[in-house]
């Protein structure tokens, strides 16, 4: 195995630049732990995910530059980056990640403003008289 796997996630307009090599269990995003960075449980558990479906939570190191969206993006956004580059370093992995649906790419963004509405889809108030 090569010494470091590059990967890219992506979710909403978060973009998170993840780079995995083999370690101690490591995760540091934006030169923060990632429990710091992701105070939220449930948004720790995202970042976890792809390393608890194949069993090796303490067998990589992770660095990742996440950038844009909010915090929830950038959480899944780096989900994905993670288990992209598993797939990378092992072929083997794919299988159980995919069954997850880690692969997958969530491609629900924001819709746009139309004209004539007041948001995407939400019209100025009715007035009858």
């Amino acid at each position: 195995m090569e010494k470091q796997k590059n990967t890219i996630g992506r979710r909403k307009e978060a973009v998170a630049r993840v780079y995995v090599s083999k370690g101690t269990g490591n995760i540091t995003v934006n030169d923060k732990d990632y429990k710091t960075y992701f105070s939220l449980i449930y948004l720790q558990n995202q970042v976890e995910l792809p390393f608890k479906t194949i069993d090796a939570l303490d067998k990589f190191d992770v660095k990742v530059n996440a950038a844009g969206g909010g915090i929830k993006g950038q959480a899944e956004a780096v989900k994905l980056g993670i288990a992209r580059a598993l797939c990378e370093i092992n072929p083997d992995f794919r299988p159980a990640l995919k069954a997850a649906s880690l692969l997958t790419r969530d491609p629900r963004a924001v819709e746009r403003k139309k004209p004539g509405k007041r948001k995407a889809r939400r019209s100025f108030q009715f007035s009858k008289r």
